[in-house]
């Protein structure tokens, strides 16, 4: 199969460009290379198309002759969220619309779409399901540029569907995805960056750990490649539908900062901080769904094997 992912020089769209060559498909990358790195990509058999989701044109002719698209081109960050939400739409709206054009055109018509989380905003079910009703619960809070702008490109490609310009539209919702080179803006590389300059001004003793909110909050982690081979599955698998991807393996904040820290050497106290407004006092999605479909035992990377070569990464690279 002939595969374009879109992003695919971001953290989780190099690495599921790594999980298809690997089974055999011949993948395209697309990415305009503003966040993404082409390294992710050394040593990948695929064809790179240096462009932008938001520009049709670019999009029809790294499209041409696919069978499927995976669709992870976006805005990434907590930060980026609040900083950047025109930036976030603009990329969110505009590249769902050229992407379904695309399939349009060329005749591609499988669609994996890698939603998020964040559609999800504050659940009122947890472990949730992907059958809750979605909301953006504030329109003047900037954060959910991000949610609303999935929730969007879900509706759209979901319509595109209907309308038999696709035979199929798998919706994945990614949880706290977590490794090596996953940029800046998550938890866990923030507390990595964090201990790293801390580490260096405090030889000695109990750092003072300050962190957003009081700590107790908690989010399911879950390691790229089990991210990976949960989007893999349902590319091959999949339905028309929405699907969970993650784990049901939940960490409170307060001990995600001393697990890190124990990977340094050293103890932390946290201070807890202001939580930003909007953000989720617990994420845990509900996998069964998944599980069903890989007619087993999801596989997950123990959390301690995938917490040391984060960390590992991160206090090499900084």
């Amino acid at each position: 199969m002939r595969v374009l992912v879109t992003g695919g020089a971001g953290f989780i769209g190099s690495a599921l460009s790594a999980k298809l060559a690997q089974a055999g498909h011949e993948v395209r990358v697309l990415d305009d290379m503003s966040r993404g790195n082409p390294e992710r990509l050394r040593g990948v058999r695929c064809t790179v198309f240096h462009g932008d989701v938001r520009n049709a044109d670019d999009v029809l002719t790294a499209m041409h002759g696919c069978d499927a698209v995976a669709h992870l081109a976006y805005l990434q960050g907590t930060q980026t969220f609040y900083a950047e939400p025109r930036a976030v739409l603009d990329v969110a709206l505009r590249g769902i619309l050229n992407i379904l054009r695309g399939c349009e055109v060329t005749g591609t018509s499988d669609l994996l779409l890698v939603s998020s989380s964040e559609a999800y905003q504050v659940a009122d079910q947890v472990p949730t399901p992907e059958t809750v009703p979605l909301s953006v619960p504030d329109p003047m809070n900037a954060r959910y540029s991000y949610g609303g702008g999935k929730i969007a490109s879900e509706l759209a490609a979901l319509a595109w569907q209907r309308a038999g310009v696709l035979d199929r539209v798998v919706i994945a919702r990614p949880h706290n995805v977590f490794g090596p080179d996953m940029g800046r803006e998550h938890v866990i590389p923030e507390f990595c960056i964090r201990m790293n300059r801390l580490a260096a001004e405090q030889p000695d003793g109990i750092i003072d750990f300050p962190i957003q909110g009081t700590g107790a909050e908690t989010r399911s982690f879950c390691y790229i490649d089990d991210c990976t081979d949960q989007l893999a599955l349902l590319l091959a698998r999949g339905h028309t539908g929405i699907w969970n991807v993650g784990t049901m393996d939940e960490h409170d904040i307060e001990d995600v900062a001393h697990a890190v820290a124990y990977r340094y050497g050293r103890q932390v106290k946290v201070i807890a901080g202001r939580l930003p407004q909007g953000s989720p006092p617990r994420r845990l999605p509900a996998m069964a769904k998944t599980r069903d479909l890989a007619g087993a035992q999801l596989a997950v990377t123990p959390w301690d094997q995938g917490l040391d070569a984060t960390v590992a990464w991160y206090r090499e690279h900084g």
